[in-house]
């Protein structure tokens, strides 16, 4: 039953630390919820820190080295990444051209020329000259046209299965192709440069009847270019045996599934 007006009311007085307690607990709630925030905003701050701190400026790449540097300066470890610079977008007879007047432009027409002098047109003599045409500095070109042309011979293309004009037997695909795998400048200059190139190859023929089983080669092909006022081209070149890796432990593939490996997958231009 409620009180009625005319019914006396007891007061119970608490404890005086029992009626301030509540005001206590209000009073210290919004300073928890402050420290709480700030120990959070504290921990964000750090962990951004700590994800920026190895990161380099923006527009420069490894060590916060420009993507670039001037032909002959020192190589860093950070060189061996992509510069993500364009590659070239102009070619001539299947050979990328116009590279720019760069140390970059100049490892990057090195790796596409030692694309082109490991390739099958190497061993017919009217691609084989198509291919120099494209690729030589003006005045160099007659000296390196009679030293390849003396390289590759009748006899040489025997040694892989071809016969005098760089033809495989019916039936069975020549593969010669060669993947750039790094670049290095070792003498740099603005009118002429030297460019290290590292390299993996096959070379063999893939077909029924094959006795020359497509192999992996490894060399460094050392590429002399001069810069002609439009183009970097080539001059001099030379091979060394290696680097090469361990061979892994890989089930090699037949002589079928090479032969369509070739046809079906496409080779690249590169860039540095």
């Amino acid at each position: 039953m409620p009180l009625s007006d005319d019914q006396p009311h007891t007061r119970t007085r608490l404890p005086v630390a029992e009626q301030t307690a509540p005001a206590t607990g209000r009073q210290a709630r919004p300073l928890r919820t402050l420290l709480t925030v700030l120990a959070v905003v504290t921990l964000l701050v750090v962990a951004v820190a700590v994800a920026n701190r190895d990161k380099p400026p923006v527009g420069r790449t490894g060590t916060g080295t420009s993507g670039d540097r001037a032909p002959g300066a020192a190589a860093s470890p950070d060189r061996t990444a992509a510069s993500g610079q364009q590659p070239v977008t102009t070619t001539s007879n299947g050979v990328g051209t116009g590279y720019p007047h760069t140390d970059q432009g100049a490892q990057s027409a090195a790796a596409n020329y030692a694309v082109a002098l490991g390739s099958t047109d190497m061993f017919r003599t009217d691609s084989r000259s198509t291919v120099l045409a494209t690729i030589a500095d003006p005045t160099a070109l007659p000296a390196l046209q009679k030293r390849l042309d003396q390289a590759f011979t009748p006899e040489t293309n025997a040694r892989y299965g071809l016969d005098a004009q760089g033809r495989p037997p019916k039936g069975q695909t020549f593969v010669n192709r060669v993947v750039p795998v790094g670049t290095r400048t070792t003498n740099g200059a603005d009118t002429a440069t030297r460019v290290d190139v590292w390299c993996t190859g096959l070379y063999g023929l893939t077909g029924e009847g094959s006795v020359i089983p497509v192999t992996q080669d490894w060399y460094t092909l050392t590429v002399t270019m001069r810069w002609t006022g439009s183009d970097w081209k080539l001059t001099d070149y030379s091979r060394a045996a290696g680097p090469a890796p361990l061979p892994g432990d890989q089930q090699a593939a037949t002589a079928k599934e090479i032969a369509d490996a070739v046809q079906q997958f496409g080779g690249f231009r590169y860039a540095r």
